[in-house]
Formats: C-alpha cells, structure tokens, sequence
C-alpha cells in the first residue's frame, strides 16, 4: 500500500544493511523525474534520490511496463544517462547485457511471455542484493484500474507472475507493492489482484519452501 514515494526510505534502511541493492521495478513510469508539482518527495521521483543517495547498484535496474504520460518532455533520459552498454535489440533478444538502468516499454511486452526476458534479467542480477518494487499501475488498467495514475496498454497479470516467479532463486533483501487505491475500483479486483501478487512475492523470498 501506500504511493511510490515509501520505497525510498525503505530503500534508505535497507541499504543500511546490504549496501547498494539491484532492482527489479515494475511501473507503467520510470519514477525519476527530479521534482513532480514543485516537490523533491514525491511518487514520481524516489528512484532519482535513491541514485543520488547511493542506494541503488545502477549497474542491475531493470524498468518494466514503461510506457503513458509524463510530466516532462523527455522522461527516459536520465535513465538512459544511467546506463552503459543498453541493448539496442529488443531485450528478448539480449546479446551484451545492460549495464546500468534497463528500460523496457510496455510495448516490447505485448502478446509475448515474459521468461525470456526474466532469464535475462536474472543474469543481470546475479547473486547479490535485489529489490523488487511492483507500482499495480504496471498492469493494464482493465486489470487493475484502482490506482491513481493508470495508464492503458500494460501488462497483463499472466506477465506480472511471470516476473515475480522470474525472480525466484535471486538474493531478494525486500520487496513492494504500491499505489493501490481500493476506492477507484468498485469491483475490489485491483486489491484482490494485488493481495496475491504480494503472496507471490511472500514466495519467491529466499529460504521459502513451496510446493
């Protein structure tokens, strides 16, 4: 629960303890801008101060779902200016693997399962710390419309688990789910949704058993 904004001192706490951690982040927006209405704080910026801070290994963040509307003119390029040797394919054709922020737009997840491209992104993590940080606004709004800023053409929940399940095995050191808001959704489906999508979560941490 909560806005985007709580995954920065949560990130602040755990990077007290593992140091910089990779990051799996799943959005319909990259949450990077510098200031959103004037303010620093905000749920569209956390992942900028956490580059600043230090708190993130921007040799292994990965984007997914990315796509909509921004409040600047060109919203990729900071995370472009964190990356080194981004693939120039589509990112389920990987050659050289990304070094550094890895954007991929929700249009390069359409109609297509997504463990290829998780297979990639596990050999991006490796072995150290990651976070998983899971904006409901990464779903296609047909799915899960109880959120504030939803955005149309996004993923599916199919593409959601695979993500999720895609991260079984990583070292995760913590995990998210925000920017539910029950109230915009009569129906309950987009809280329902995001209730087993954190189950899902629960079960890919490390040292959990399932069957």
């Amino acid at each position: 629960g909560g806005d985007h904004t709580i995954t920065y001192p949560i990130l602040q706490a755990v990077a007290e303890k593992h140091g910089p951690v990779g990051l799996v982040h799943v959005d319909a927006h990259t949450d990077t801008s510098d200031r959103a209405l004037g303010e620093k704080i905000y749920h569209g910026t956390p992942f900028r101060r956490c580059v600043e801070e230090g708190l993130l290994d921007c040799s292994r963040v990965v984007q997914i779902g990315i796509r909509g509307s921004s409040y600047d003119p060109n919203p990729y390029q900071y995370c472009r200016d964190q990356a080194r040797n981004a693939p120039l394919c589509s990112p389920f054709c990987v050659s050289v693997l990304p070094q550094g922020f890895w954007v991929v737009p929700a249009e390069e997840c359409w109609s297509k399962s997504l463990v290829p491209l998780m297979g990639a992104v596990r050999k991006q993590m490796g072995d150290k710390p990651i976070y998983i940080s899971f904006d409901i606004d990464g779903l296609d709004p047909a799915y899960a419309p109880g959120t504030g800023t939803p955005e149309i053409a996004g993923l599916t929940p199919v593409q959601a688990l695979e993500i999720i399940r895609g991260c079984k095995g990583l070292n995760i050191v913590g995990c998210d789910l925000v920017e539910v808001a029950p109230m915009y959704d009569v129906s309950g489906n987009t809280a329902l949704l995001a209730a087993n999508l954190l189950f899902e979560m629960l079960c890919v941490l490390p040292g959990v058993k399932t069957m």
